[in-house]
């Protein structure tokens, strides 16, 4: 038998919980941004918080560059920051576990996303078809 270190290939380790918490993720970053579109004056605690962290080296350049001209795009082209900031793809869902959105969402609305998305709430004419 082979030793871990003597395989010619290496076994990638995301398993069931780590999609169930990235799905996760994503529902509450639709959630957000749908707040942000509702609520554009938010955009202010957003970018103080990436700017934060990139001036604490909590967040590199590249990520920065991803979540600003995402973010930028909120008064000009809502669809394409919703594309970019929900698009799947390694990359895209690791940025979001380091997410610059925090505090959007209060307890209630972070609930109600999680449940809206896990129940998948439906209306009575579709329950009745």
């Amino acid at each position: 038998m082979r030793s871990k270190s003597q395989r010619p290939y290496q076994i990638k380790k995301s398993g069931i919980k780590d999609k169930n918490i990235d799905r996760q993720i994503l529902i509450l970053h639709k959630a957000m941004l749908d707040k942000l579109c509702k609520q554009p004056s938010l955009i202010t605690q957003v970018l103080d918080t990436l700017e934060q962290r990139r001036e604490s080296g909590r967040l590199r350049h590249g990520a920065y560059l991803t979540w600003y001209c995402a973010l930028e795009q909120l008064q000009q082209d809502p669809q394409l920051m919703y594309r970019t900031l929900l698009e799947d793809s390694p990359r895209m869902r690791k940025l979001r576990r380091n997410t610059p959105l925090t505090g959007i969402l209060t307890e209630q609305e972070r609930q109600q996303a999680l449940f809206e998305q896990a129940c998948g709430i439906l209306s009575i004419d579709q329950l009745l078809n």
